[in-house]
């Protein structure tokens, strides 16, 4: 069989996707058909957005499906009617067995994580925020339950103590875009081996729920570096948040502030867990643990991202007698 006649069909929604559904096509393999999430209303004029997996699918004319419901008996048909050897899943939802289970080559997903570790819809964010020094990216079949399937392949990347989850996403979009096209041909070539999760007896299965607001909340009693990396591993979205506190003689105000970038500090030691001071032009807050963490940038509620200075130099403390806190 050559790449023309495997007929692949490309489950995904987000940008990641879309990195290795270019891959596939600029390649030269038959991508049969793509399938993607349903158009969203969104906005004040509930204005209909299309997934950037369909965006590119008409930029290409490749064929379209946009279930509803996966399950769906029409959905399941209009699959069985493309006839395809091969599906391949990237950021996508779970799919029931009825489709899985469908092409005669299988169907495998491209998931941002080395898998055991990470399984969930956030890999990248909870690897960050956990303080991994290494991540990366693998190929697995699908089976039953969710990322547990045996795994085609893997390729890691070093992780920078002050990189954040937004330069590693893009890393590991173009390093999943290598992984699929190796592991399509691999597939073609009958080259292709696997192993099971549980062979990889060094790395413990860990969990990687999807995100909420609550899990970005900035908890300042934690030590600095468990703090700098919560706020780098929801950099630059969802973004890590806190409550600012303005004491002064007119009374007490606070609202809503997202932390975009910080820095474990050598300065300011000592500071109350949350106490704020603007010192040589540098914004620092106290932690759990005694070391200070310099804020770099930040996003009031309403405003865009900006130097953290600027922010707290626009307050006016000092003239208006105001004493500073995250809570």
């Amino acid at each position: 069989m050559n790449k023309e006649d495997l007929k692949i069909v490309f489950f995904g929604t987000p940008e990641f996707a879309v990195e290795s559904l270019d891959a596939l096509v600029k390649n030269g393999f038959n991508v049969a058909a793509v399938v993607t999430m349903p158009d969203k209303a969104s906005g004040r004029g509930q204005k209909v957005s299309y997934s950037a997996v369909k965006k590119y699918a008409l930029e290409h004319s490749l064929p379209l499906l946009q279930p509803e419901k996966l399950k769906d008996e029409a959905f399941v048909q209009a699959l069985r009617d493309v006839a395809a050897d091969l599906f391949i899943v990237i950021a996508f939802r779970m799919l029931p067995e009825v489709v899985w289970a469908m092409p005669p080559l299988g169907t495998f997903n491209l998931h941002g994580s080395l898998l055991p570790r990470y399984r969930g819809a956030a890999p990248i964010n909870r690897a960050i925020m956990n303080g991994d020094a290494e991540t990366g990216v693998t190929t697995f079949f699908l089976k039953h339950e969710i990322d547990t399937g045996d795994i085609i392949d893997r390729v890691s990347i070093e992780v920078g103590p002050n990189e954040n989850a937004g330069s590693v996403h893009d890393r590991l979009m173009m390093l999943g875009a290598e992984l699929t096209v190796k592991t399509v041909e691999s597939i073609l070539n009958g080259t292709l081996t696997t192993r099971p999760q549980s062979s990889f007896t060094d790395e413990a299965p860990t969990p990687a729920p999807k995100i909420f607001k609550e899990d970005c909340r900035i908890d300042w009693t934690l030590g600095a570096s468990q703090l700098h990396n919560h706020v780098r591993g929801l950099a630059p979205y969802p973004a890590a948040w806190t409550d600012i506190s303005f004491e002064g003689p007119e009374g007490e105000h606070q609202y809503s502030v997202k932390v975009l970038e910080t820095r474990i500090a050598d300065e300011c030691k000592g500071l109350e867990a949350g106490k704020l001071v603007l010192q040589h032009k540098k914004v620092y807050c106290g932690t759990g643990d005694g070391t200070s963490l310099e804020l770099v940038t930040v996003q009031p509620s309403g405003k865009r991202p900006m130097p953290a200075a600027d922010f707290i130099r626009g307050l006016r403390p000092e003239e208006k007698g105001l004493n500073l806190w995250f809570v």
